[in-house]
């Protein structure tokens, strides 16, 4: 059992550190309120014991202190409707001031306080230690439940945790998913282990494809980034995407993966468009022979057929990024055939773990993220810790 879970929390006060980095319309509306709701389980657990918690949380990149634009009492009416009308949650404006430090003091068991943005002050993403203490004075228990951060050696995110002895410091049950997910497909898998790297870049992606070169059976590169692959391997690939300066990068990395007999699959064929543009008109070719002027923006469908045979051999799926431009309809079919593929494998026993911003939306858009085994919410975090980098967030816990 984990700490959380056997932790009785009655007559205590949780310093709770969410992930409510959520986005807002220009009326202050939440438009997506997945962060919010993923660490709910965690406050009720808290709220259920007959403890009552105090959420602290950054809300985007204010760079002059308070501003109301980041201001999270626009949260607080959400999180009473997501926490139920019988939980009383209360606002203060501030993080450590006098408001903070009185409401957090007269908190009653079954209640939540919600503080103000702690990025409010320049101490938050300093790290500064006497800001972590301010924070620490006002509760207990410290629960981190803040994977989207946990690669942020910040005040609230791992310098705080020296403030509570070993007992009185733990994830949350969001975080306790996170790093367990992470933690299987890293370092438990179950053969055979295939990862699905997508998105443009490869610069983005090579320290994360070089540490699963010692891990996984099979890595397959899709989005931009292959066409970088495509050239490299002496590939016609006509205006499709391409880091000339990466070409070498690509070579080391296919002859790294021969060498440790891992298989790298790059799509055979794609859906090639004469334009970047929703209403572009479009055509089927060899991923290495594309025509001059046109640009592959999908995987084909003999690539398609290629990947899902791999998806469907295998027991542990790490996904992260997307195969083409699947924001635009026209360019969406092989993200959703591989989303599809991923959900299938799960069906049949695979393990499956999505992450990164754009898989999160892809899975989340075509409606099977409840057919995955565990979709992430932390896109930096996770990228940093499949690179094989510790996280202050989860050292500072684990210390």
């Amino acid at each position: 059992m984990s700490a959380f879970a056997s932790h009785n929390f009655k007559g205590e006060k949780a310093l709770v550190r969410v992930d409510f980095n959520v986005p807002l319309d220009d009326q202050f509306n939440i438009t997506d309120d997945n962060r919010m709701t993923a660490t709910i389980p965690t406050i009720k657990k808290i709220l259920a014991d007959g403890g009552s918690a105090i959420l602290m949380s950054h809300l985007g990149r204010p760079k002059d202190g308070p501003t109301d634009k980041y201001s999270l009492k626009h949260l607080q009416n959400k999180l009473k409707e997501l926490l139920g009308k019988d939980v009383p949650v209360l606002f203060a404006d501030d993080a450590i001031g006098a408001q903070a430090i009185e409401k957090a003091a007269a908190l009653k068991p079954g209640e939540v306080l919600l503080l103000e943005n702690l990025r409010f002050y320049k101490e938050e993403e300093k790290g500064d230690t006497g800001f972590a203490e301010k924070l620490s004075k006002l509760a207990d228990v410290y629960v981190n439940d803040a994977f989207g951060t946990a690669h942020r050696a910040h005040a609230s995110t791992a310098v705080i945790a020296q403030y509570f002895p070993g007992d009185k410091k733990m994830f949350g049950l969001l975080m306790e998913g996170e790093v367990v997910s992470a933690e299987k497909v890293l370092h438990a898998a179950v053969k055979p282990f295939t990862a699905i790297i997508g998105g443009a870049k490869v610069s983005d992606k090579i320290l994360i494809i070089e540490n699963l070169l010692e891990r996984a059976d099979n890595i397959v590169i899709g989005g931009g980034m292959a066409y970088t692959f495509f050239k490299a391997l002496g590939g016609k690939i006509g205006n499709s995407l391409c880091e000339d300066d990466r070409l070498e990068t690509a070579k080391e990395i296919l002859a790294k993966a021969k060498e440790k007999g891992v298989h790298i699959i790059l799509p055979v064929d794609s859906v090639v468009a004469d334009k970047f543009d929703a209403n572009a008109t479009t055509t089927i070719a060899d991923s290495n022979n594309v025509p001059d002027g046109w640009m592959g923006l999908d995987i084909g469908p003999t690539a398609i057929k290629q990947i899902k045979d791999t998806l469907d051999n295998s027991m542990t799926i790490l996904w992260n990024g997307p195969m083409g431009v699947f924001e635009m309809e026209k360019f969406q079919h092989g993200t959703k055939a591989i989303a599809e593929a991923v959900a299938k494998a799960t069906s049949k026993g695979a393990f499956t773990l999505i992450g990164g911003g754009d898989s999160v939306a892809a899975i989340n858009k075509f409606n099977l993220s409840d057919q995955v085994s565990y979709v992430s919410t932390g896109g930096g975090a996770l990228l940093e810790y499949f690179e094989g980098k510790e996280l202050p967030g989860i050292a500072a816990i684990k210390s």
